[in-house]
């Protein structure tokens, strides 16, 4: 690893926090605004331990592009840089998700925005089911894609527990008691901790317990949010602070964050200078040929809860467009915006 002069934490927190105000598009978006700065036009980091640092984080759970965005920010400016990069990346998404959930978590939302939401929330149905069906390698643990999309389908609260079982086939999961504050921590632990395979399998993980086991969500209204989180800058992982919100207000939302990016920062302050070892880990490599299909399946999974929370005729020709516009190659968040705009054009008639 060769050695850079330290950058200021001013340039960090402008740089990083550029990056989280404009990283439309989910993690591809993200670790190429990551590349293109640390990479090419900085040359902080080599192309080789850039890209070895993302191999390592996508062997980690949680938000593999947020971890990445913490790395670099401690390869350049040190453990300080890590945490002040790593909140300058994460804070302008949360910020614009708070101030969605205030406005659309209204007991009577406007009809516009829930409009616009329930537009957005059928077309995610499309994006979510391709973005498992991109992740699928039939040559590897069939039966676990089968057995995460079943577990995300028919057992929600539970789907985290078959994860962990494709890739360690023994773990058992305890019930935590059902007042909100131990729930949504969990909850947001599971999100931040226990998410193998990429942003879109915390659908699964928060469907169970936020609209079937304590009821914080409506189906539509969760649908809204996975939504929102698709369509604001930054992490998808923001839409766990939406969740916090219909929990109980402002207070649990910041805190469901909090736990949910927490691990993130604890795996790169404490295991960056162990990535070498850990892609290279036959026992992590195991791991994740069971718990990786696993999580495929039940993004797959997620798309049926999904499904169930369209109630209106529209919703269902704003799905049909957005598969055809995905079949197209149009990049998923046009088609989320596209399916927001549709749903925003019924108020009018």
């Amino acid at each position: 690893m060769g050695l850079v002069a330290p950058v200021p934490l001013s340039t960090v927190a402008r740089e990083w926090g550029r990056i989280g105000a404009l990283g439309f598009g989910g993690p591809p978006a993200h670790v190429a605004l990551l590349r293109d700065l640390t990479v090419e036009k900085r040359e902080w980091i080599d192309q080789r331990e850039f890209e070895d640092a993302f191999a390592a984080c996508n062997l980690l759970p949680g938000p593999a592009s947020t971890q990445m965005s913490i790395y670099c920010a401690q390869r350049v400016a040190g453990r300080a840089g890590a945490i002040v990069g790593g909140l300058a990346f994460i804070l302008p998404g949360l910020l614009v998700c708070l101030v969605i959930a205030a406005v659309a978590l209204q007991d009577e939302p406007p009809a516009a925005v829930d409009a616009f939401g329930a537009g957005a929330a059928a077309a995610v149905v499309a994006v979510v089911v391709q973005a498992g069906l991109k992740l699928i390698d039939p040559r590897r643990g069939l039966v676990y894609v089968i057995a995460g999309a079943l577990g995300a389908a028919l057992a929600g609260p539970y789907v985290v527990a078959i994860l962990l079982l494709a890739g360690l086939f023994e773990l058992t999961r305890q019930k935590v008691l059902s007042v909100m504050w131990p729930a949504l921590i969990w909850l947001a632990a599971k999100v931040g901790a226990l998410s193998y395979g990429g942003g879109y399998v915390i659908i699964p993980l928060m469907y169970g317990d936020a609209v079937e086991a304590h009821g914080w969500m409506s189906e539509q209204a969760f649908a809204n949010a996975v939504a929102y989180g698709q369509i604001t800058p930054g992490p998808v992982t923001h839409t766990v602070a939406l969740v916090g919100y219909a929990a109980g207000g402002l207070g649990p939302a910041l805190v469901a964050t909090a736990v949910a990016f927490a691990p993130s920062f604890v795996f790169i302050l404490l295991g960056a200078r162990h990535f070498d070892r850990l892609r290279t880990s036959p026992n992590a490599r195991a791991f994740l040929d069971g718990a990786g299909p696993a999580a495929a399946g039940a993004i797959l999974g997620a798309a049926v809860p999904l499904l169930g929370s369209l109630d209106t005729t529209w919703q269902w020709f704003v799905l049909a467009g957005a598969a055809i516009a995905l079949l197209a190659r149009i990049p998923p968040l046009a088609v989320l915006v596209a399916g927001a705009i549709a749903g925003l054009a019924t108020t009018l008639f």
